[in-house]
């Protein structure tokens, strides 16, 4: 049975994120289940929260998931990386920042 379109297959390019690299939650992350110790639906992550990349893993040969502990909380907390943003790497300018500035003098 085919599901009419093809889901990303996000471990075909390199992690967007490496072990010690430091981040920023960009979403509340809720226990689903899967932490222990924890009731479900229980925040484990809030948004802002810094932290950093200890490992990384693929959940479903598919996904990266990154293990980051959250220093402050004490927690090592699984992530996708739409969750997640750099604060060591600085962000690539939107491409309509790029598309306005062509052709300007310099």
């Amino acid at each position: 049975m085919w599901l009419g379109r093809e889901q990303e297959v996000e471990i075909r390019t390199p992690p967007r994120f490496v072990p010690g690299e430091r981040v920023r939650a960009t979403r509340h992350i809720k226990n689903d289940g899967t932490y222990p110790g924890r009731e479900i639906g229980e925040n484990l992550v809030r948004r802002g929260d810094e932290g950093y990349v200890r490992d990384i893993g693929t959940f479903l040969q598919q996904f990266f998931i990154y293990a980051v502990e959250w220093i402050d909380r004490g927690t090592v907390v699984g992530m996708r990386a739409r969750e997640l943003m750099s604060l060591d790497k600085a962000e690539a300018p939107c491409s309509a920042e790029n598309k306005a500035n062509e052709g300007t003098a310099r």
